[in-house]
C-alpha cells in the first residue's frame, strides 16, 4: 500500500486495514514456523513496510499514543 493511499483513509479504516495486514503476516510466520515456505516470501517484508507507514501515519497525525 502506498503512502499516497494511506493518506486518503480516516483512522478506523487504518485501523482495519492495519489488523488485516497484521493477521496475514501472523499467517505467514505460521507457515515459517511450521516447515513450510510461505505462498510469497516477498510479501512478508511488503507487509511490514505497510504497518509501519500506517502507525507512522498515524502518530504524525497523533492519533496514537507512543507504546
Amino acid at each position: 500500500m502506498k503512502y499516497q493511499d494511506i493518506k486518503k483513509m480516516d483512522k478506523a479504516a487504518l485501523e482495519k486495514t492495519m489488523s488485516e495486514i497484521r493477521l496475514e503476516l501472523m499467517k505467514d510466520y505460521a507457515q515459517i514456523s511450521a516447515g513450510t515456505p510461505p505462498k510469497s516470501p516477498g510479501m512478508i517484508k511488503q507487509r511490514k513496510k505497510t504497518i509501519a507507514r500506517i502507525k507512522t501515519f498515524l502518530q504524525e497525525k497523533g492519533a496514537i499514543e507512543k507504546q
